[in-house]
């Protein structure tokens, strides 16, 4: 069972899911919104309103979706009773996105007594042209919400415009742009580690803390996406929206309250506090790197030009490595190092507290160890404080050694499963609560701060820099961290 479960969820409540055959609701959504029903948390009147270009008919779609989702539900969470009772929530309409006559098919479908959640699980392109229809339709006269997966946009300008269209339709409060990595349970801890617990309140600033580490490391290629991941690249894919994301809630004070606006007002503030980088230190600062043809467990994989449909001249990063610094008054001189890419060593997404080592060590067997705040998210979500302990030897006196104390979500929590982002989510979606969402403000600054990074590279023609699949990534890339006397936590 998930806690906390929001206490005024509307019971008339339809979601509209545009892109319901799509990857994304494949492998995400009816799988949260199976775990949810399964797990009775879901209003008992909510209905779901797929929609997609194919399947013509509700069963149609059922069929095809049933057979998706099943492999992604463990089976002890599987029965054919529990799939028969979830198909009853589904009423299935064909819909070609730019036909303004299937817009008006489905606003005779809703109903204009029930709060109408529009989930826009879409490529970002349809955004703008799907709230244009939707609101010269009619479909919007009833209450309504819209959800906008990531990226809003591929800059600042087309954010802009994204932000702009949608809020012709929608109020700002109606508006929930989803990062899942802010549904991860991890994450929520952070702030309740940060602003609960004073011994590591009272330390979380520049005089104890050295540097903070942010790593999103994927082992897997471009998979088939090659045409549209060239198009984008890691820094607008991940740094962008995921990394920015954890960054700002390490480092952000403390909120007045644990509301959406509070919230998203001190993000804001850190967005606005990271130092710029620009041609004048782009090469001191930011490595990027492309993936070459190497090893995954014992097989062969290919490069990054090598990969179906590829360009062989395509300078396109898939690996990033930022040196950030906030410029406020709590964090004046720590350097954020931020990496993430493609085809590298380990599947691993953590957030790594360095901090300072005492200015004296009076164990003269041992050395300084340093104490360290681990916050893993994947691959198995945990908080672990690395601190100094004795050494337990009679030959050895007082040597010093690096243990761990351990906080295990998993095992502590008393669940059979750690819950996907995605439940949290749409829990709080229907619930009508925005704190784990993004605002149009974050998103934006967001975007200003990397659009300085990808202009600097085009004024400076910045190559890439090969690294091989299996690896940590670009020799560069250690270097941006061990010429300041440090070192990646791998």
């Amino acid at each position: 069972m998930i806690d906390g479960i929001v206490d005024n969820m509307a019971d008339d409540t339809d979601l509209v899911i545009f892109g319901a055959s799509g990857d994304l609701s494949a492998r995400k959504l009816f799988p949260a919104l199976y775990h949810l029903d399964q797990a009775g948390l879901l209003p008992k009147t909510l209905r779901l309103r797929t929609l997609a270009r194919r399947q013509p008919t509700t069963d149609t779609f059922l069929a095809d979706l049933k057979q998706k989702i099943r492999p992604r539900i463990h089976d002890n969470l599987w029965s054919e009773a529990q799939w028969a009772r979830f198909a009853q929530r589904f009423n299935h309409l064909r819909l070609d996105f730019s036909s303004e006559a299937d817009y008006r098919s489905l606003s005779e479908a809703l109903s204009k007594n029930r709060i109408n959640i529009f989930y826009l699980a879409t490529p970002p392109s349809l955004f703008a042209p799907i709230c244009e229809h939707l609101g010269n339709s009619g479909c919007l006269e009833g209450s309504s919400r819209i959800v906008l997966e990531k990226p809003i946009g591929h800059d600042l300008k087309s954010c802009r415009e994204v932000n702009d269209t949608v809020s012709r339709y929608f109020r700002e409060q109606d508006i929930y742009r989803i990062d899942h990595y802010l549904g991860k349970e991890t994450v929520q801890n952070l702030l309740v580690l940060r602003f609960a617990n004073r011994f590591i309140n009272t330390q979380w600033d520049q005089s104890c803390i050295d540097h903070v580490q942010i790593t999103v490391a994927e082992t897997v290629g471009i998979e088939g996406r090659w045409s549209y991941y060239d198009g984008v690249g890691q820094l607008r894919d991940m740094v962008q929206n995921h990394l920015m994301q954890l960054l700002c809630l390490v480092a952000m004070e403390p909120p007045n309250a644990m509301t959406a606006e509070a919230i998203r007002d001190e993000k804001v503030k850190i967005l606005k506090a990271l130092r710029t980088i620009d041609e004048s230190n782009i090469s001191e600062h930011v490595v990027r790197g492309q993936y070459r043809a190497g090893w995954y467990q014992g097989e062969p994989v290919p490069g990054y030009l090598e990969e179906e449909n590829a360009n062989p001249r395509s300078n396109t990063e898939s690996f990033v490595a930022i040196k950030a610094f906030i410029d406020n008054w709590r964090w004046a001189g720590v350097p954020f190092y931020l990496r993430t890419g493609k085809r590298l060593a380990e599947k691993l997404t953590q957030v790594v507290i360095c901090y300072k080592s005492l200015p004296h060590n009076i164990f003269s067997a041992g050395e300084n160890i340093p104490n360290r705040l681990v916050i893993r998210l994947q691959p198995n979500e945990a908080i672990e404080m690395q601190m100094a302990a004795k050494l337990h030897s009679l030959k050895d006196k007082m040597s010093l050694v690096r243990e761990n104390l351990s906080l295990d979500f998993f095992g502590t929590a008393g669940l059979d499963r750690i819950p996907d982002a995605y439940e949290r989510l749409f829990l709080d979606v229907i619930g009508g609560d925005q704190s784990l969402f993004v605002g149009a403000e974050e998103v934006e600054e967001s975007w200003r701060w990397c659009d300085s990074i990808i202009h600097a590279w085009r004024q400076q023609a910045v190559e890439v820099m090969p690294y091989h699949a299996g690896s940590w990534g670009p020799a560069k890339a250690g270097l941006l961290i061990e010429k300041d006397g440090r070192s990646w936590r791998e």
